[in-house]
C-alpha cells in the first residue's frame, strides 16, 4: 500500500514537473498561447527572404518591414480563403481607416508611422497580379497597406516557422491556419501577437513602439 502511494506521488511529481516545463511554468496550456508567450519574451527577427510586392517588385522582407521607419502589423492570408481571412481582411480595413485618419488628423505634424502588410502563404496561386486585384477589392492603399508573397516558394516554410505560423492543407484546395495580428518593430523583429479581433490593442501597441523611435521594442522595461 505504502509502495503504491509512494509510486503514485512520484508519478504525480514527474507529471507536474513536465507540465510546468511544457507550459512555461503554467503560464500557458496551448500551442498558440505558447507561441505568443515566447514572442513576448524574446523578439523574433525576420528571416532573410525575398518577397514579390505589387507595385514594387522584388524586395527583401527586412527592407519591406523597415520602410519609412515604420512599425508594421502583419497578417498571413491567401486570396482563396473565404473564412478567417475575410475576418482578417475586415480587421485590416478597419486598421487602415484608423491609421489614415490619425495621420490626416496630425495636420502635417510628424507622427511615428504604422503600416500594414499582408503576406500570402499560397505563392502558387497568389502571384503579383492576383495580389494586386485582391488589394484593389479590399480598397488597400499602397502607402498604408501592402501585399506580398515569397519570390521563391522554397523560402515559404522558413518564413512560416520563423513567425510561428501554422498552415495545414484542408484537403479541399484550401488551408487551415492560425490567424493573428503580428506586430513587427522598426528593426524587423516580431515582438507581439494579438487576436485579430483585438485591433485596438494591436494598433495601440504598435503606436507605442513607433513613438520610441528607431530602436524599436526594448521589452517591458526598455
Amino acid at each position: 500500500m505504502l509502495r503504491t502511494a509512494v509510486a503514485s506521488a512520484a508519478f504525480a511529481l514527474v507529471a507536474l514537473a513536465s507540465a510546468a516545463w511544457l507550459t512555461h511554468d503554467f503560464r500557458t496550456w496551448t500551442q498558440e498561447a505558447a507561441r505568443r508567450y515566447e514572442v513576448a519574451q524574446a523578439p523574433v527577427p525576420a528571416p532573410a527572404v525575398q518577397m514579390l510586392v505589387p507595385g514594387v517588385g522584388r524586395r527583401a522582407l527586412a527592407d519591406l518591414l523597415a520602410a519609412d521607419g515604420a512599425v508594421t502589423l502583419v497578417d498571413f492570408v491567401y486570396t482563396g480563403c473565404q473564412s478567417v481571412c475575410a475576418s482578417l481582411g475586415s480587421a485590416f480595413q478597419q486598421l487602415q481607416a484608423r491609421i489614415r485618419a490619425a495621420e490626416a488628423g496630425a495636420a502635417g505634424a510628424a507622427r511615428a508611422p504604422v503600416r500594414l502588410l499582408s503576406i500570402s502563404f499560397d505563392p502558387a496561386r497568389d502571384d503579383v497580379a492576383t495580389l494586386e486585384r485582391y488589394a484593389s477589392a479590399l480598397n488597400a492603399r499602397a502607402d498604408t497597406w501592402r501585399f506580398a508573397t515569397v519570390a521563391d516558394a522554397r523560402r515559404l516554410e522558413p518564413l512560416l516557422r520563423r513567425f510561428r505560423v501554422v498552415v495545414i492543407p484542408d484537403g479541399l484546395g484550401g488551408f487551415e491556419h492560425n490567424a493573428a495580428l503580428l506586430v513587427v518593430d522598426q528593426r524587423g523583429r516580431l515582438v507581439r501577437i494579438f487576436d485579430y479581433d483585438r485591433i485596438d490593442d494591436a494598433l495601440g501597441f504598435a503606436r507605442a513602439i513607433a513613438e520610441r523611435g528607431a530602436d524599436g521594442w526594448r521589452g517591458a522595461d526598455g
